[in-house]
């Protein structure tokens, strides 16, 4: 993952933007790609950090959009 993969996909979002749940959608999906590179490739503590935030994909509970 790059800077530059990470600017296409915002830009995205921000052409999306008139559409909030596949915006928001994106956005989410941006935010984990990125938490998942970091806890797959950086040093500590960035990794440990990137790791234990996406532990939250583990919990039970429904989610959903509007």
């Amino acid at each position: 993952m790059t800077p530059e993969e990470v600017r296409r996909r915002v830009d995205k979002i921000t052409a999306e933007a008139g559409d909030d749940e596949v915006a928001h959608s994106d956005e989410d999906e941006l935010h984990h790609d990125v938490l998942r590179h970091i806890a797959a490739t950086a040093p500590d503590p960035w990794r440990t950090l990137a790791a234990v935030a996406l532990e939250t994909e583990h919990i039970d509970f429904a989610r959903w959009y509007a």
